[in-house]
């Protein structure tokens, strides 16, 4: 089976979804590593100025594109390393004809199956503001739990000021955020959006953390029918 990935959204957190994916397959050779097919296009247009209202180009259409591509080509599934993207996903699933893992469904079975019932978001403005998160949650028994303005804005720094541009993350305005949220009595802290994925990957968090682009890498994994690592059962931080 073959792993198809709608990428570019943006490249780094792209580069990192594939390692993740590596990583977390338990395989003896590289022969039984999961096939890809990646179609990394950064000119998608911004998914958070699209769903504001700050930009009329429809990130929709060139995600369809792309994905009907994949789909010419053979996939089983696709993943697609952008949460606020996610935002269009009953679209892309209907155009596009080919399964397409729901980040933000399994990131909710992944909090259920750890027992928790309230969840920080860390996450876009697009992603916050359009409730993404908050409806999947909703419904499995989850309380989300959101950042003030202030905090808000620290979150999209470091995802727009730091991690796209290719900077190191600023891990006092990321911490000032954390911090905010447990004190809003988060259980757990969901990073939401892949480039904040990177900032786990550059920086020790700590307990508590969900990285729902692990969350993605890991259903991919086992949707393509890799076998995961043992050590990969349970992404929440410890």
């Amino acid at each position: 089976m073959t792993l198809g990935v709608i990428g570019g959204l943006g490249p780094m957190a792209t580069a990192q979804f594939m390692e993740m994916v590596i990583e977390m397959t338990d395989v003896s050779c590289d022969q039984e590593h999961l096939e890809m097919i990646i179609y990394n296009c950064p000119r998608i247009p911004d998914r958070t100025s699209y769903i504001l209202g700050q930009s009329k180009d429809n990130p929709a259409v060139p995600m369809t594109e792309i994905g009907r591509t994949l789909a010419v080509q053979g996939v089983s599934c696709i993943a697609i390393p952008c949460i606020t993207a996610h935002y269009f996903y009953d679209e892309l699933s209907e155009k596009i004809g080919v399964p397409i893992i729901n980040t933000l469904e399994e990131t909710g079975r992944e909090l259920a199956g750890y027992g928790a019932r309230r969840a920080g978001i860390m996450a876009t403005d697009g992603t916050v503001k359009s409730g993404l998160f908050q409806e999947k949650f909703a419904g499995m028994g989850i309380e989300s739990v959101l950042p003030d303005d202030r905090h808000q804005k620290y979150i999209m720094d470091v995802i727009y000021r730091n991690i796209k541009p290719g900077r190191p993350a600023d891990m006092e305005l990321f911490q000032a955020a954390a911090d905010h949220l447990r004190g809003r009595g988060a259980e757990i802290l969901v990073l939401g959006c892949t480039e904040l994925s990177v900032v786990s990957r550059q920086e020790r968090l700590g307990a508590g953390y969900l990285d729902a682009m692990e969350v993605l890498a890991k259903r991919a994994v086992l949707a393509c029918g890799g076998k995961l690592k043992t050590a990969y059962e349970n992404l929440i931080t410890e």
